[in-house]
């Protein structure tokens, strides 16, 4: 979604605000612009559709020497690709500049207002009616501080908002309402900023605070003041994060994707880290807020997620369903609330999110926790609002930043984050003993090496790139735990490569999908050894029959799969449960080589936004 940076300091603004947007890409985004102010100087904006390039080329020929300023990337919600229409946006006086992140549900309401009062636009979108509302109530009360918090109390839907003043020149303000994303304002020596996240400001200070729901802060250079919008004072404390910024470059890789799906069985084992005891037998989730003896009284689990996230709450199903012995219903996030949900007590909401700042996600939270339901997150984003509204406590994946668009090594700690929840459920429940319990936690253990052999064959899914290609359309097949890793691959394909990839447990195959399937089609079989392989033997015969292209994971000492497929892709052997987690890495190098070979923008893949923060 939109990238928001903002500075006041010693140093020139514009190179700074620059720099943050361009760690902030990987939000998607279709517009660029700053604004900055200085005594001298005055106010300038400089805007430009496209790429965060054309920005800098007019940046180039007369960059701004203020010291003060805001930047903003802007993927289009209200009004089109156009530079009018990117941020930031000013008043009709040209005093006050605002960008924004998320959707202003009553902007209608109010560019109404608006316009009965002689306002006039020059944009189509909703952050223009923010600007030109805090124009008019500026210039009526004279401060503004107090028309910056009038106005966020007349916004509705989830807001992230920064604003600077021509007339204030050595400060700017920000806001968060609701959940449109996370607004963190960095503290440094002489210096201070905000962003949208992290990546933007971690190279200049690591002490940073999360602004919560109604919160505002004023920032100079020498100090930050939080409010409520309402004008009462807050104290809040900064704390230390431990990014590095050197963790967010490419590392040598081509392709930040390429670098994430490489770095997982480091990752892998960093979510096990501190968390297994192979010798007791034991799992320690250090971040849950629940005793043994309240996790001993669950009943009923809902999980509840978007996109990738929603294929691991498939996964987790099996997970806990099989360990556990506790029925889960998953849910899309989007929909939860809606359909009205009849939480019974002793249940648990689990929610999986990436950024931990997904709108629709933090509003399941949210209805779990009025109907008094407690909320356990599944979350890689250290501080994000996930982990603030979960009750229950929260389960960090520890993957570090993930910059490319479409998740790899987050949807794999999101698996392995959740076996670990349905192990420490089956402890708490007493239905696995510790003995029983090691030898999950030995095939745990071992999964970081298996991941390390998944990654050694590049040219193997470079051929299979160059043969396929060309293809317009795809079908993933898997059975048991496998069918939602079979929806993960097809996503996977569809998101980077913008091949029209489908993905079905196979056993649905003979209801609609095999109508498709002709020589023309490469169908994805997972195959690997689990309790329902015979038929999925017998799924790769029908195909086969068809004229299909099968292309089988397998695992290495099969032969009867390994004869009846054009293609075979050989997979460590694992527990069954666990086959799920070395069967995906196959099918992200496989996506991520049909991507490159077809040209495609891997990182940023077109209409995609990393965090969806505006329903």
């Amino acid at each position: 979604m939109c990238g928001i940076v903002g500075y006041v300091g010693f140093q020139w603004a514009a190179p700074i605000l620059v720099e943050g947007l361009r760690t902030l890409e990987y939000r998607g985004y279709d517009s660029a612009g700053i604004a900055t102010v200085d005594p001298e100087e005055g106010l300038r904006i400089v805007r430009a559709a496209g790429k965060l390039h054309n920005l800098v080329v007019k940046l180039t020929a007369n960059m701004p020497t203020a010291k003060v300023g805001i930047g903003h990337t802007r993927w289009a919600t209200h009004g089109g690709i156009s530079e009018e229409n990117a941020h930031p946006h000013c008043d009709v006086q040209g005093r006050v500049v605002v960008i924004q992140n998320g959707i202003v549900e009553n902007y209608l309401e109010l560019k109404e207002e608006l316009l009965r009062r002689g306002v006039t636009f020059r944009s189509q979108t909703d952050t223009e009616v923010i600007a030109q509302l805090l124009g008019l109530y500026v210039e009526e009360l004279g401060s503004f501080e107090v028309a910056f918090g009038k106005v966020m109390g007349r916004l509705r839907g989830g807001n992230a908002v920064v604003a600077l003043d021509r007339e204030a020149p050595d400060r700017l303000i920000a806001a968060r309402l609701g959940n449109a994303g996370a607004v963190v304002i960095g503290e440094g020596e002489g210096e201070n900023f905000v962003a949208s996240d992290l990546p933007a400001i971690i190279r200049h200070t690591r002490r940073v605070v999360f602004l919560e729901d109604g919160e505002m802060a004023i920032l100079t250079d020498s100090s930050v003041r939080y409010l409520r919008i309402t004008g009462e004072e807050l104290r809040k404390t900064p704390i230390t994060v431990a990014w590095d910024p050197v963790s967010a470059a490419k590392g040598g890789y081509k392709h930040f994707m390429q670098k994430e799906i490489y770095e997982q069985p480091r990752t892998t084992t960093d979510t096990l880290r501190g968390r297994v005891d192979l010798e007791a037998g034991r799992v320690n989730l250090e971040g849950l807020a629940l005793t043994e003896a309240q996790l001993a009284q669950v009943e009923q689990i809902h999980a509840v997620a978007c996109g990738t996230a929603w294929h691991a709450c498939l996964v987790l199903k099996y997970f806990i369903e099989s360990l556990a012995r506790t029925p889960v219903q998953v849910d899309y996030a989007s929909e939860f609330r809606y359909r009205q949900p009849v939480l019974r007590p002793h249940s648990l909401l689990v929610a999986l999110t990436q950024s931990g700042e997904t709108v629709d996600t933090l509003a399941a939270m949210s209805e779990a926790r009025t109907q008094g339901i407690p909320t356990l997150a599944i979350v890689n984003a250290i501080g994000s609002q996930a982990t603030r509204l979960a009750d229950a406590g929260v389960i960090y994946i520890h993957a570090g930043p993930e910059i490319a668009v479409a998740s790899t090594k987050v949807f794999t700690g999101m698996l392995v984050a959740g076996y670990l929840l349905a192990l420490q459920l089956a402890q708490a429940k007493g239905i696995l003993s510790p003995a029983q319990i090691q030898p999950h936690l030995q095939a745990l253990i071992e999964l970081p090496g298996k991941i390390s052999l998944l990654l050694k064959d590049a040219a193997l899914y470079e051929q299979l790139a160059e043969q396929y290609h060309h293809v317009t359309d795809m079908l993933y097949l898997g059975r048991w735990v496998n069918a939602p890793i079979a929806l993960e691959g097809a996503l996977k394909m569809k998101e980077v490569s913008y091949i029209h990839a489908e993905g079905y447990p196979a056993g649905e195959m003979k209801h609609g999908p095999i109508a498709l399937i002709d020589e023309r089609m490469p169908v994805v079989c997972i195959a690997t050894r689990d309790p329902v392989y015979e038929k999925m033997l017998s799924n790769i015969e029908q195909v086969r029959a068809r004229g299909g292209r099968v292309i089988a994971l397998i695992n290495p000492e099969d032969t009867q799969v390994r004869e009846k497929a054009d293609h075979v892709i050989e997979v460590p052997s694992t527990t069954p449960l666990l086959s799920a987690v070395l069967n995906v890495i196959p099918l992200q190098l496989f996506a991520y080589a049909m991507a490159l070979r077809r040209g495609a923008d891997v990182d940023q893949p077109r209409n995609l936004a990393k965090s969806v923060t505006v329903e």
